[in-house]
C-alpha cells in the first residue's frame, strides 16, 4: 500500500472540516426560532396547553417565557411560579439544567464551527492558489447534502420507530434517566407537548 502523500491530505480534510462545520452551523440557524417564545406559544395553541395544565393564557405565557428565558439566556434556575406556587417540580428543573447544558454544549460547537467556516473563507481570499472559494462552497455544499441525507434517514427512523428513536436520544445525553414525565402531573410535558 503506498504511504498517504500530506500534501493531497491535506485539502481533503480542510474540506471534511468544512463540510461538518457548515452542517453544524445549519443545524444551530435551524434550531433557533424553535426556542423563540412566538413559536412555542403557537404550539402550546395547537396542543391546548392552558387547558393541560389549567393556567390562564397569561399564566402559561409568564411560566413559559420564564422557563424559555432559562434554558436561552439563563441563569438555569427553572423557578417559575404560578400563584406562588412552582410551575416545575425538582425532576423537571434537573432535566431542564441538563437539557441547557445540552443546548449550550451545542451552541459552543456551533460557534466552533462559524469560526471554522469564517477562517475557511478567509484563506480562500483572492491570490490563494490552494484554498479557493469555489472549494470552500463546496464544503458548504456537501455539509449541507449531508446534512439533507442525515435528516431523512432520521426522518424515517423516527416515523416508523419513535419510541425507541426518543429512547436512544435520551439515553445518549440524558443518561441519567431523568426524562421520563407524567403527562397527567407533570407540567414540562405539559407545557411543552
Amino acid at each position: 500500500m503506498a504511504p498517504v502523500n500530506p500534501s493531497s491530505l491535506a485539502p481533503r480534510l480542510g474540506l471534511l472540516a468544512v463540510a461538518i462545520s457548515a452542517a453544524l452551523v445549519i443545524v444551530a440557524v435551524a434550531i433557533a426560532p424553535y426556542l423563540s417564545p412566538a413559536w412555542v406559544a403557537f404550539e402550546q395553541g395547537r396542543a391546548g396547553a392552558a387547558a393541560l395544565t389549567g393556567f390562564s393564557e397569561t399564566d402559561l405565557r409568564m411560566a413559559t417565557d420564564s422557563i424559555l428565558g432559562d434554558l436561552v439566556v439563563g441563569p438555569p434556575d427553572f423557578d417559575a411560579e404560578v400563584g406562588g406556587v412552582a410551575v416545575l417540580n425538582a425532576a423537571e428543573r434537573s432535566h431542564m439544567r441538563d437539557v441547557r447544558d445540552v443546548f449550550s454544549g451545542f451552541y459552543g460547537v456551533a460557534a466552533a464551527a462559524l469560526v471554522v467556516l469564517g477562517i475557511a473563507f478567509w484563506r480562500a481570499r483572492p491570490g490563494s492558489s490552494s484554498w479557493t472559494r469555489g472549494r470552500v462552497w463546496r464544503g458548504v455544499r456537501l455539509g449541507a447534502l449531508g446534512l439533507a441525507g442525515v435528516m431523512i434517514v432520521a426522518g424515517v427512523v423516527v416515523t416508523v420507530a419513535f419510541d425507541a428513536a426518543f429512547e436512544v436520544f435520551h439515553r445518549l445525553f440524558f443518561a441519567q434517566g431523568n426524562y421520563l414525565f407524567d403527562p397527567g402531573t407533570d407540567r414540562l410535558v405539559q407545557l411543552f407537548p
